[in-house]
C-alpha cells in the first residue's frame, strides 16, 4: 500500500532526534501532506518553526499544511490549513484564499457541518487507542464508517493509526490515515 494514503502530523515532543531532521526525512516520503501541529507554541514561535519547515518541504517538493494559525499560513504564503473544529467554525467563509482547508471532527454531524462550510476533507478520530488521548476510549471503526457514510468529502482516520492497521481504515472507506507517533520516532 502506498504511503500517500498517510498524512503526517507533527509533535516535536515525540521526536527521538532533532525535529528538523525528522522534517527532512518526512519531506522525502510519499505522503499526502505534513501537518505542522505544534500545539504548545505561541504564534510567534510557531511562525519561526513553520518558516524553517516550509524551506525543508520546498527543497523536496513536499506538501506542508499549517495547523491552527491562519495568519502564519497567510504570512508565509502556505495555501493549506488544518483547523481545530471550533476554530474552523469561526473562520469558515474567510478561508477562500487557501487551496486546501481541513478540520478535525469527532461526530458524523460535525463532518456534515464541515462539508457544508467548505472543508475539503476531515480528520475523524480518535479511531484506535492512542497515547495522545490517554484514558479516553477510542471511537472505533464503526464510528469511522459512520463518518465516511455521512459525507462526500474525503475522511482520514486519526488516532492510533499505523502501517499495521491502515488497511482497516481503508476498508471503512476512508481516504487514508493520519500518523503522528510512527513518523516522529
Amino acid at each position: 500500500m502506498s504511503k500517500s494514503c498517510f498524512i503526517a502530523v507533527t509533535n516535536r515532543s515525540l521526536c527521538k532526534r532533532p525535529f528538523f531532521d525528522v522534517m527532512e526525512d518526512l519531506s522525502k516520503k510519499d505522503i499526502k501532506t505534513i501537518v505542522l501541529r505544534e500545539k504548545d507554541l505561541k504564534e510567534e514561535d510557531y511562525y519561526e518553526i513553520a518558516k524553517k519547515c516550509q524551506e525543508i518541504c520546498e527543497n523536496h517538493s513536499a506538501s506542508l499544511t499549517i495547523h491552527n494559525f491562519v495568519n502564519v499560513a497567510r504570512k508565509l504564503g502556505i495555501k493549506k490549513i488544518h483547523l481545530p473544529y471550533p476554530v474552523f467554525l469561526k473562520e469558515a467563509g474567510n478561508l477562500t484564499d487557501f487551496e486546501s482547508v481541513s478540520t478535525s471532527i469527532h461526530k458524523p454531524e460535525e463532518a456534515l457541518k464541515a462539508q457544508e462550510l467548505g472543508a475539503d476533507f476531515v480528520f475523524a478520530g480518535h479511531v484506535f487507542a492512542t497515547d495522545c488521548k490517554k484514558g479516553l476510549p477510542p471511537r472505533g471503526l464503526d464510528f469511522l464508517r459512520d463518518v465516511v457514510g455521512a459525507v462526500d468529502i474525503p475522511v482520514y482516520g486519526i488516532g492510533g493509526i499505523n502501517e499495521k492497521n491502515i488497511e482497516q481504515i481503508m476498508e471503512c472507506g476512508a481516504a487514508g490515515g493520519c500518523m503522528m507517533s510512527g513518523f516522529m520516532k
